[in-house]
């Protein structure tokens, strides 16, 4: 098994699982050192955990609880399976208020309100979403616990207190939006516990704290390119992005054009906007 650590924030884990292993293989015991929910995007195996066997396919959720002792098989054809997995320290899987029930180790089968949170995530992990890796690893949590207790969770009623919780944090985000931000450090700031305040955040303000982040170095970079003269480069890693590649894409993909282009619209290189004007009226 290899497995590959994707993102490592305060509380949150979150690792790529690459198993090769072949149908006849002898399968081993292993232990759960974290409560976790792993999205399985490719593959099968099987699972057995608590004198019970599981088996997993593409789209399937593996829940795990930590301590308990677990055995994965593989008796079938394919080859390998590969999982994105979410791992939570113990506050804050305490956090989440769930049942014993639903944090026992157990597989779920593809259920369509998984699967397109598992894909979420797979495009957080691939850079290709303006979620955070944390954010969608407890939005999955929560909507498995939502498909576990068959209970629909409502938004959280939100108090003027609440509502200037989440606009001070907001604003505490804007102004260090330079710097590496974590959803942990946002409801430190907040008094809140990373899962209340990720749903509160969205439910005032409309969008996730991370995306919110996104979107203040975002803003933060137009303002530099249009006025400043440092380099493309220079206005990626100011603004808080960790490299070039990420920004240039990221920025594409909210302006429509890359970060040089909008530099030379800005300086009068009406051309650029005009083209992109044509673009989307033909489309």
């Amino acid at each position: 098994m290899a497995s590959t650590i994707i993102a490592r924030q305060e509380g949150i884990s979150v690792y790529d699982y690459r198993c090769t292993a072949r149908p006849g293989d002898r399968p081993y015991a292993e232990l759960h050192d974290r409560f976790s929910i792993s999205y399985v995007r490719k593959g099968t195996f099987g699972y057995r955990a608590r004198g019970a066997l599981y088996e997993l396919v593409p789209g399937s959720i593996l829940i795990g609880h930590a301590g308990d002792e677990y055995m994965c098989t593989h008796e079938h054809d394919a080859c390998g399976d590969e999982c994105l997995s979410f791992q939570f320290e113990a506050n804050l899987a305490q956090a989440t208020q769930a049942a014993a029930k639903p944090w026992r180790p157990r597989a779920v089968p593809p259920l369509p309100e998984l699967m397109v949170m598992g894909e979420l995530a797979q495009a957080a992990a691939k850079g290709s979403s303006d979620f955070g890796l944390d954010e969608v690893g407890l939005l999955l949590l929560a909507r498995y616990l939502e498909v576990a207790s068959g209970e629909k969770r409502r938004a959280p009623h939100t108090t003027a207190r609440d509502r200037r919780r989440a606009v001070r944090t907001a604003l505490w985000i804007d102004a260090n939006a330079h710097r590496p931000i974590a959803l942990a450090s946002c409801a430190r700031e907040a008094g809140l516990s990373p899962f209340h305040l990720l749903r509160l955040f969205a439910n005032v303000l409309g969008v996730t704290p991370h995306q919110y982040l996104v979107r203040a170095r975002l803003r933060h970079a137009a303002r530099l390119l249009a006025d400043d003269a440092r380099s493309i480069t220079d206005v990626a890693l100011e603004v808080g992005f960790a490299d070039l590649s990420n920004f240039v894409r990221t920025f594409r993909r909210a302006a429509g054009v890359s970060p040089r282009s909008f530099r030379l619209a800005a300086r009068g290189e009406r051309k650029i906007l005009q083209e992109r004007l044509e673009t989307l009226a033909l489309g």
